[in-house]
C-alpha cells in the first residue's frame, strides 16, 4: 500500500482548470502541513513562506488566465541545500558556509522557476552530500533517520509537505531516504540533469527528483531538463513531455547484490511476495541462479561500494582539503578521516579504479536487449534507528556505479515502515524504466 501522507500534485491538474482549486490554496495546504510536522521532522533548513505565496500567487492567475506555463506551473518544491538558490543561502550542511549566498540560481533551480514552480525553501543535507547527518528525522519514526544525503527533501515529501523535492545521489542519497520516508525516488542516468550550480561534481552524481508519485517525478525531471538540458556534453533526458504510459515487462533480472547478506528477513520475505504478483501475471523473472549473464553482472557489481567510494573520494581532494588547510575544525571527523584515506590514493590508482568501473558498466550495458529492466530491494529493511547514521546503501550503490537510471516505489513494507522496491535500468533508457515502473506499480501496490 501506497504511503497515505503523499501529496501528488499532477492530480490537482484538473482541479486547476476547473477552478475549483488553485496554486495559492494547495500551497496554503503545503504549509499548513509544514507547520504541523517541522518541529518534529526537521525537513528544512530554511523556508521563506512570503516568496512562496506571491509565486503562488502568480502561478493562480496564468492557470486561470489558461496560460500555465508548464505541468508543474505553481507545484511547491523543496531544494536540496547543495544547490544554489539566489534568494536563499546555500549552506552545503556546513558550518563552513553558514548564511552563504552565491548570488544565483543553480541551473536546475533557474529551471524550475522558469517552469513556473514555487521555490518553498532548502531542504537538510548531510555535510557535502556525504555521510554527516544534520538531525533530520525520520517522518514515521523521529528516532529513526530520514537516510541521507537528500534527508530533508525525502522527509519533506515523504510526510505530505511537498509533491516533489530535489535531490541528489552519489552512492544512494536519492533511492535510500526515499525508501526510507516512503516516497517515489528517481535518479536519472548519469549527465541526464544539469548540475551546474550544484555542489556535487563527482563522476557519479546525479541531481534527480523525489516525489509524490511518478507522474511527478518523470514531469518535473523533464521540465527542468527541457529547459536547461543535461550536464555539458551530455544529451539530456531523453523522452515525451508526459509520463510514460504503462508497459508491462516481459523479462526482469533480479538482483540480490552485495545487500542481501544483510537485508532484514521481513525485507527479502516482502520482497519475495511481490515478486511473486509480478511472475503470477505473466513476468519472468531471471536471478543468478538461473543464467550465467546474470550471475556474470552480480560478480561484476561485488565492488560497487568500495570501487565508488575510492573514486569518490579522490575527486573530493579538491575542495575538501582546501577546506581543511584553512581549518579543519570545521570539517567532521568522518569528512577528515576520508580526505586522509583518499590522500594515499595516486593518479594510477584512480586510473584503474574509473577503467573498472567502466568494464562493470558495458557489461551491464550488454543485458539491455535481453531484459527490461533490473528488479531488487531499495534499502536493507526499516530506516534503522538512531540519526547518527544515514543507513546502509549497499542496494543503491549498483545504479549509482553503472550511471544508469533507477526509481524506487514505495510499495513494500518493513517493521511497519515504509521500503522500497528498486528498479534498476538501462542508460538513457529512463522513459522505457518510468513505463515499466508504472506496470510494476499496477500489480504491487
Amino acid at each position: 500500500m501506497l504511503n497515505p501522507h503523499l501529496r501528488p500534485f499532477q492530480s490537482a491538474l484538473a482541479d486547476f482548470i476547473a477552478r475549483r482549486d488553485t496554486p495559492r490554496q494547495y500551497l496554503e495546504r503545503c504549509i499548513e502541513r509544514i507547520e504541523a510536522m517541522e518541529p518534529a521532522v526537521g525537513a528544512f533548513v530554511v523556508h521563506d513562506f512570503a516568496a512562496a505565496r506571491r509565486a503562488a500567487d502568480e502561478s493562480t492567475a496564468r492557470w486561470q488566465a489558461s496560460r500555465p506555463r508548464s505541468r508543474i506551473d505553481g507545484m511547491p518544491v523543496g531544494i536540496k541545500d547543495i544547490i544554489e538558490t539566489i534568494d536563499l543561502p546555500t549552506q552545503h550542511g556546513s558550518p563552513i558556509y553558514a548564511g552563504a549566498h552565491s548570488g544565483r540560481d543553480a541551473a536546475s533551480v533557474w529551471a524550475l522557476r522558469e517552469a513556473g514552480a514555487v521555490i518553498v525553501g532548502k531542504t537538510v543535507t548531510t555535510e557535502f552530500a556525504a555521510t554527516e547527518p544534520r538531525g533530520t528525522r525520520n517522518p514515521h519514526d523521529g528516532a529513526r533517520t530520514p537516510g541521507g544525503s537528500s534527508s530533508g527533501s525525502a522527509a519533506a515529501v515523504g510526510c505530505g509537505m511537498l509533491p516533489a523535492a530535489l535531490g541528489t545521489q552519489v552512492i544512494g542519497s536519492i533511492l535510500r531516504p526515499s525508501s526510507f520516508c516512503g516516497a517515489f525516488g528517481f535518479k536519472p542516468t548519469l549527465g541526464a540533469i544539469n548540475r551546474g550550480g550544484s555542489h556535487d561534481g563527482l563522476s557519479q552524481s546525479a541531481h534527480g527528483p523525489i516525489a509524490a508519485s511518478l507522474e511527478d517525478a518523470w514531469v518535473t525531471a523533464r521540465e527542468i531538463a527541457d529547459r536547461v538540458g543535461g550536464d555539458p556534453g551530455f544529451a539530456g533526458l531523453y523522452g515525451p513531455s508526459a509520463v510514460p504510459s504503462p508497459v508491462r515487462p516481459t523479462r526482469l533480472a533480479v538482483l540480490e547484490t552485495e545487500g542481501w547478506s544483510v537485508a532484514s528477513d521481513e525485507a527479502k520475505a516482502n520482497l519475495a511476495q511481490a515478486l511473486e504478483r509480478l511472475r503470477k501475471a505473466g513476468i519472468e523473472l531471471v536471478t543468478r541462479r538461473d543464467e550465467k549473464s546474470i550471475e556474470a553482472l552480480e560478480h561484476a557489481l561485488e565492488r560497487s561500494n568500495p570501487v565508488s567510494r575510492a573514486i569518490n573520494g579522490y575527486e573530493s581532494l579538491w575542495p575538501m582539503g582546501s577546506y581543511e588547510s584553512k581549518d579543519a575544525s570545521r570539517l567532521s571527523a568522518s569528512m577528515r578521516a576520508r580526505l586522509a584515506e583518499s590522500r594515499q590514493m595516486t593518479l594510477g590508482d584512480y586510473r584503474a579504479l574509473i577503467e573498472e568501473r567502466a568494464a562493470v558498466r558495458e557489461r551491464h550495458g550488454r543485458l539491455m536487449n535481453e531484459f527490461d529492466a533490473c528488479i531488487t530491494l531499495a534499502a536493507t529493511g526499516a530506516a534503522p534507528l538512531g540519526l547518527g547514521s544515514t543507513g546502509n546503501p549497499v542496494f543503491n550503490v549498483p545504479a549509482s556505479m553503472l550511471g544508469t537510471p533507477a526509481l524506487t516505489l514505495p510499495v513494500l513494507s518493513a517493521e511497519s515502515l515504509p521500503l522500497g522496491l528498486q528498479l534498476i535500468g538501462f542508460a538513457d533508457q529512463d522513459a522505457r524504466l518510468f513505463a515499466h515502473a508504472r506496470a510494476v506499480l499496477a500489480l504491487v501496490a
